[in-house]
Order: structure tokens, then sequence, then C-alpha cells
């Protein structure tokens, strides 16, 4: 009953090394307790508890324990246990520094080299530790089994030891860390660094000092927009939750919390998990109001109405909208109170406005050129809207122009979202005019949506991928490529379906009724359209209207 495309179905079976007992412990908690997503697995706190293979997997380990005796190879299955990676050499040996960690460490002390490798030696004999790595023989890991015993164990009965582990390995790794990391590989000490801190009590120190100002490096929100690093993000997030995405930590302050319940709900969004993102929104939300930080609460308000508008969700989403430029135009931010209007726009422009939308769209240029008057056009995600509006109107001249304007401004370090929209929109543009004339070399077309779609990957934002795809489908049918167009709308299905997303849904619907009718089924053709039609009606997507009525007009 667990649910996941073949590619994360496959990746969680490898993180448990395909281990049929660990993966039927992991099915049986995933169907109980999480929905049966698989995507949900970083979200389990202790994989014994509560499913129906847990005390069988507790007696095994138990019974190793009792043969090995109160030891050497005791205390290194211990240090294991603060590990949800493989433990490296460096950091093991901050652990075994003087002084002893009491409880944990003392059998560890003054031990030779030889002694400590012998120890080891023997454990990865009797199957307890993995087997050494050809590149990396001084580190040591162990099955997520094992780990997790020894994990709950510190934690109920040494929680001294356990706080006392994990502050030492806080305070390694921030300190050996690379202070502002480049990559995800340089990022991963400092992950696992607010993950420490987090276990050793520490949050509010953890999340400022490391994750805002060191990974996201403050405003610049850079593992996200430069990395695409939305899983490890989510999953550092978790730490500071009491309940997930609900109730953050009582140790942060209220915008800490507030920031931390944002951010998370904006990854939960980018990962595809939408029902999950809105909570954790709607909570922080509440607090920003609460404490007057109108940037900040217009942030979220924006984000919101992104989430129920993709959703399709109108009528929250124009709510939302609406109240996002309220709270902008309090805060007097410049850059918010032209965003704002541009999510304002997009969400009237969806809803079949599309003279106020076109007008709050010039409105929020106006903002644009006068706060930056040397890039006097909307750029990024809030040009990349306009020029959506401006297709629908079939100005494909215009938004090529604009394309290229923006695309001359790019810096190779630029978020990855932006230079995927840039592809996106320069994409359609030149397929489109393709389409007006009838004919016509699309080689333009093809170059950059295949670009976009590939940077949309790396950006992973699962929410804006169906936007490139469904751009890529129309190409190949265009083209009478039937087969790729075919696979590029099973993914938006996919994708779209799982979100759920309701206006990529109804795109999807809209565009296979196309495919349909250009290969000459017109039956299946009706059947797509006839879904489309009532999705568009219910959900009030009024900015589809005149498609649906020319593709009724096709089939008759």
């Amino acid at each position: 009953n667990v649910r996941g495309d073949n590619d994360e179905l496959e990746e969680a079976a490898r993180e448990f090394n395909g281990h049929a007992f660990s993966l039927t412990l992991l099915g049986s908690y995933l169907d109980e307790v999480l929905y049966g997503d698989i995507r949900r697995r970083n979200e389990i706190e202790n994989l014994f508890d509560e499913t129906r293979h847990g005390d069988n997997a507790q007696n095994m380990i138990a019974a190793y324990e009792k043969w090995l005796g109160d030891g050497i190879e005791l205390a290194v299955l211990r240090l294991l246990g603060l590990f949800d990676r493989p433990a490296d050499a460096e950091s093991l040996s901050a652990l075994r520094a003087v002084p002893a960690i009491p409880g944990l460490t003392e059998a560890l002390q003054n031990l030779s080299g030889v002694k400590w490798r012998q120890a080891v030696a023997k454990l990865r004999r009797i199957k307890l530790l993995g087997a050494a790595s050809a590149n990396e023989p001084d580190t040591v890991d162990a099955h997520p089994l094992v780990r997790e015993h020894f994990k709950q164990q510190l934690k109920r009965e040494r929680p001294e030891a356990w706080r006392e582990a994990n502050n030492r390995l806080y305070e390694y790794l921030k300190q050996s860390a690379k202070e502002l990391p480049d990559t995800i590989e340089e990022m991963a000490p400092l992950y696992a660094a607010v993950s420490h801190g987090c276990a050793a009590g520490r949050h509010q120190e953890a999340l400022d000092a490391v994750y805002w100002q060191r990974i996201q490096r403050r405003n610049e929100a850079f593992s996200i927009r430069n990395l695409g690093a939305f899983g490890a993000d989510l999953a550092a997030l978790s730490g500071f939750f009491e309940i997930l995405w609900e109730k953050t930590v009582a140790k942060l302050t209220d915008d800490f919390k507030s920031y931390a319940l944002g951010e998370a709900g904006y990854y939960l969004r980018a990962l595809g998990r939408l029902q999950e993102a809105a909570q954790p929104m709607e909570v922080g939300l509440r607090v920003r109001s609460a404490i007057k930080n109108w940037k900040n609460a217009a942030v979220i308000a924006n984000n919101l109405s992104e989430l129920h508008l993709t959703i399709g969700d109108l009528p929250q989403a124009l709510m939302l909208a609406k109240e996002s430029v309220e709270l902008a135009d309090r805060s007097g931010d410049k850059f918010w109170r032209l965003a704002s209007r541009t999510a304002l726009a997009d969400a009237l422009y969806q809803a079949g406005h599309t003279e106020e939308a076109a007008a709050a769209f010039r409105e929020a240029e106006v903002f644009q050129k006068q706060s930056q008057p040397e890039y006097p056009i909307l750029y990024s995600l809030q040009g990349f809207l306009y020029c959506d509006l401006l297709l629908g109107q079939g100005q494909a001249q215009e938004v090529k122009d604009r394309g290229q304007k923006v695309l001359k401004w790019r810096l190779p370090s630029d978020p990855l979202l932006d230079m995927a929209l840039d592809n996106l929109l320069l994409g359609q543009a030149w397929l489109l005019e393709a389409q007006q004339a009838g004919r016509g070399d699309t080689t333009q077309a093809a170059e950059f949506l295949q670009c976009a779609v590939d940077v949309l990957r790396q950006a992973g934002t699962a929410h804006h991928l169906p936007r490139g795809l469904l751009a890529r489908a129309a190409l190949h049918r265009f083209t009478g490529d039937y087969v790729r167009a075919e696979r590029d709308l099973a993914e938006v299905l996919r994708i779209a379906t799982r979100g759920p997303m309701g206006l990529h849904l109804a795109d999807y619907h809209l565009e296979s009724a196309r495919l349909h009718l250009a290969q000459g089924n017109q039956d299946k053709a009706r059947d797509h359209l006839a879904t489309a039609k009532e999705m568009i009606e219910r959900m009030g997507y009024h900015r589809r209207d005149n498609e649906v009525n020319e593709l009724e007009q096709q089939l008759g």
C-alpha cells in the first residue's frame, strides 16, 4: 500500500540496502501512519513504534547486545545511534575526545588505533556494521535498524549523554564546515550540524546562526534558489517542529517560529506536497500578522495565494492575493509591493479577468521601473507571469523581445528557477510563432524548452515542472512526435494528481484532447475535453474558456 514513482521507491530500497525485513518495516509504518506516501519516509522518528514488526526488530538487536556485553563494541554501536548517515572518522574522533561523555564514551577513552580498528572489524564480521568503504575505510556505518535502535535507547535511557554527544557534534561540525558552502556536498556538514544542534536543545542558535545565516545566507535563500535543495532544507527544518509542520518547538522566538512555518510550507509546495503545505503557511501568516511583521506576512500570504491557485481554489487564491497586496503596502517594502501585485494579476488572469490582470501587471511594472531604473521591465517569476498573459493574447514577438532582454541581464549565480522560466517563456514564444504560421522551424523552441525542463528539474520545483512538460508536449504534438508528447503528458498527470495541482491537471486534459484529436482519435479527445471542461467550470479557471470552445468546434 505504499505509493510513489518507481524512482522514489527504488531510492528508498537503496537507502535500506534492499533489506527485505527493513523494507517491510518501513512499508507497514508508511501505510499505517503516513498514508502510504513514500515521500514522507524522512518524517519517521522511530521506525520501531506503532508497527506490526517493531518487537521482532527490537528483540533481534537486544540479543546481540546481551551477547556482546557492555564493552568497547557496544560503545561503538551506541555512537552510531547519533548519526543518520555514515559516521566519518573526524566526527567519531570528536566524540571520543577527552573529557569522556558520561554514560557513552568511557570505554573508548585512551583507546589505541589498533584496539578501535579491532572492535570495528569484529562488528563488521558479525554484520552489525556495514562493510568498509573502499574510498573511506575509516568511515563507519550500520544498518538503519541498528542505528535507530541505539538512537532510541540513548534518548530514552541516557538523555544527558544524548544531549552532550549531539552538542559536541554540533560544535565540531559548525566549526569544521566551510563558512559559506557553494555546493550540496560542501553544505552537508552544516545540515548535519543543524540536526545535532536541535537534538542538543540549541534550536534557536541552530536556526539562526547555522541554517539562516550560513545555509540560506540570510535573505539570499541560497540553498534553494541556487542549489534547488528543497528536500535537504525541509529535512533540516523538521528538527524545529514538535508536531511536524504544525507546531514548532517552544524554544524559538515568535519571529523564528513563523519563519520556520512559512519556509516549511514553501518547501512542501516546491516538492509537490501541496495539501501538506497549506497548514504551516496559514499558521505562519497568523503569527507574522500578530507580531505586526507586515513584510513577512505579505510574503506568506503571497505564497499561500500561489499555492491555492495551483491547487485550483481560485476564490481563495484571489482573496489571499488581495490580502498580500494590503500587507505589502502596509510594510512599505518596494519589492513585495511589486511581487504581490503580480500574484494578484496572475490570479485574476487565471480566473478570466484578463483586462484587470493586465492593468495590475502594468502597475507592477511601474513599481519595477521606479525601484530599478536599470531593469525597466518585470523579470524572474514576475516577468514570466506577465509574459504568460501576453502569450495568451498571441503576442509572441513581444515575449521574445522581453525574454532576450532579460537573458542579457542574467548572471551565472542567478537562481535556477529564474533561468528555467526565462527559457520556458522563450520556448513558448518561438512555438507560438510557428503555430501562428502553421509551419516553420521549431529548432529554437525545442532548444529553449529542453533547457527549461532540465533546469526546472535541477531547481527542484515540482509545482512548476508541469509548465515545462506541458509546453514541450505541445511542441511534440505540433511536430508529430506523438510518443514523446504522450510521455511528457504522463509525467504531468503523475505530478499533478499527487499534488494535487488542479490547474495543471485541467491543462493536461486540454493538451491530451488536442493530442488525440491530432491522432484522429475523436472519442478519446471528447473524453479528455469533457473532463477539462468540468474542472474548468468547477474551479473558475476561465482563462481556458476560449480554448474549450475552440476544441468543441473542432470536434463538432
